[in-house]
């Protein structure tokens, strides 16, 4: 669910003795059709109670209580970088002003609209003009649904329709109901719940992938050892025939989507060992899966994921975070960060899921771009750099068109010098953009490949004159960021703190 933090300036509008004004309305109308929640800051209803007129504070008060507090808000006071940027005054407004303004930059919401003109002057000082919008900034991105979630992460060979669309006698059922002699009884009841699921359809029609999820908040059922009441996503049916796509690895990072977006804290699935080197099991451990309990009933065992790590800072690898946590990762100062600059054709192939990404004529025809289903991705070039090693944190810089950051990953091995190509294919596997033909040719040079694992894409791509303001040239070749721009950057580019550890 979006969050929406209001300014209270907007109110005190509705009661200024004239007609409501018609974007203020409109506004308003479309945030609750969208599902956006609303939020007040407590220090904006502070400001309020500050009014000596009681009648007009009561006035206020009354509408502004309406809506939500924004709970256990960040204290800007305690981050001395923030305050230099924004510039701390003592005056009350404007420390109302900062604390609104770092609930922003801290990710607590995702957008502040204010008709506030100090507010809006600071937020393009310290790079959140994207996100810190007036009444008719708001109208003209949200016809678009740009305050939404964004682009789908499933490309259109996968489709999304309701569970009673599919074929129940379809041969690609029957494992199913061998492991799970309900099934058809389960099938029939969530299909009459109205219950969705991802579907990869062969050419034939016949199903040859499928994702099945559903929130929950509540205790996992029958375990042991018990596992309490708590916002999870549980990834009811996860199976693939279809081979050579990296679907199952496209499904991990839908159900980790889906689970953010549904605000849930662990992913998990029950699953019966098929064998010592069961497929499943070996691609879900990959992404922090691990066998947490069993099922009394039926001895099952029930595989959970953290979203969010519960370890200190400090007492485990960046790379064993970004797996076992994925998508948190450790951007501390204990690892390095670097710009890598892509060409847009192979930004497109990488990352798929793109904003504003251009869908090609063969994904419309059903067919996958491989590399883009991964999260495990690689990337060549011909660069010396010899800084850049295991749990470096990537930024990824698109040139030509875009400009602008766009991507962040995580290093997870790094090959360098290398010459020939078997070496360099069987290292690359199918992670990577770049066909035989131009490896080849990159290989005239001695070739570094870096192994990452993708993270997010910013919601704010930063672009050419962001980087300006932190003394950056767009890059030619890796370079790298200082810590302290990197933690601009993260403001900039609106990472979301609760998947980063430092």
């Amino acid at each position: 669910m979006m969050r929406v933090l209001l300014d209270t300036n907007i109110f005190i509008i509705r009661e200024a003795g004239r007609p409501l004004p018609e974007n203020l309305v409109e506004l308003l109308r479309v945030l609750d059709r969208l599902g956006f929640k609303i939020l007040i800051h407590p220090k904006s209803l502070e400001d309020l109670t500050r009014d000596e007129e009681s009648s007009r504070r009561e006035t206020h008060l009354s509408k502004v209580r309406l809506y939500s507090t924004l709970e256990v808000p960040p204290d800007p006071g305690k981050d001395s970088e923030f305050l230099r940027l924004v510039g701390a005054k003592p005056n009350p407004n404007d420390m109302v002003d900062n604390w609104i303004l770092y609930a922003v930059s801290r990710n607590a919401v995702h957008y502040l609209i204010t008709e506030d003109r100090d507010i809006l002057r600071k937020a393009e000082k310290i790079g959140l003009r994207q996100r810190v919008l007036s009444i008719d900034d708001a109208l003209k991105l949200l016809p678009d649904n740009e305050l939404g979630e964004g682009r789908s992460l499933y490309p259109p060979a996968i489709a999304k329709v309701p569970v009673y669309a599919l074929n129940l006698k379809d041969p690609f059922f029957n494992p199913l109901r061998k492991d799970y002699a309900p099934f058809d009884d389960w099938f029939n009841r969530i299909a009459r719940e109205g219950r969705d699921c991802y579907v990869y359809f062969e050419e034939g029609g016949t199903i040859g992938a499928l994702l099945i999820l559903k929130p929950e908040n509540e205790a996992v059922k029958d375990s042991e050892p018990p596992l309490p009441p708590r916002r999870r996503m549980k990834i009811c049916t996860l199976q693939v025939s279809h081979q050579g796509s990296k679907i199952g690895e496209l499904f991990v990072k839908l159900a980790v989507h889906e689970a953010i977006a549904a605000d849930c804290e662990e992913v998990y699935l029950t699953h019966f060992l098929k064998s010592s080197s069961d497929e499943l099991v070996e691609l879900i451990t990959e992404y922090g899966f691990t066998k947490s309990a069993v099922l009394r009933s039926t001895n099952e065992p029930v595989f959970l994921k953290e979203l969010h790590s519960s370890v200190p800072p400090g007492s485990t690898s960046p790379l064993e975070i970004a797996s076992r946590y994925y998508p948190t990762f450790y951007d501390g100062e204990g690892v390095k960060k670097f710009l890598i600059p892509i060409l847009p054709e192979f930004h497109q192939k990488l990352f798929v899921d793109y904003e504003g990404r251009q869908t090609t004529l063969p994904e419309y025809a059903g067919k996958f771009i491989i590399e883009g289903n991964t999260i495990k991705k690689a990337y060549l070039c011909n660069s010396r750099n010899k800084s850049i090693s295991r749990g470096d944190v990537l930024l990824f810089y698109r040139s030509k068109d875009v400009k602008a950051i766009t991507s962040i990953g995580t290093v997870e091995e790094v090959h360098r010098n290398i010459r020939s190509l078997d070496r360099a294919v069987s290292l690359v596997e199918r992670r990577t953009v770049y066909t035989n033909e131009e490896i080849k040719q990159m290989l005239r040079k001695p070739t570094m490949i870096i192994l990452f694992k993708w993270h997010f894409h910013l919601s704010n791509p930063i672009g050419q004159r962001e980087l300006s303001s932190l003394d950056i040239s767009p890059p030619q070749t890796i370079t790298r960021v200082s810590h302290r721009n990197y933690t601009r950057m993260k403001i900039m580019g609106v990472v979301n703190e609760r998947f980063t550890v430092h």
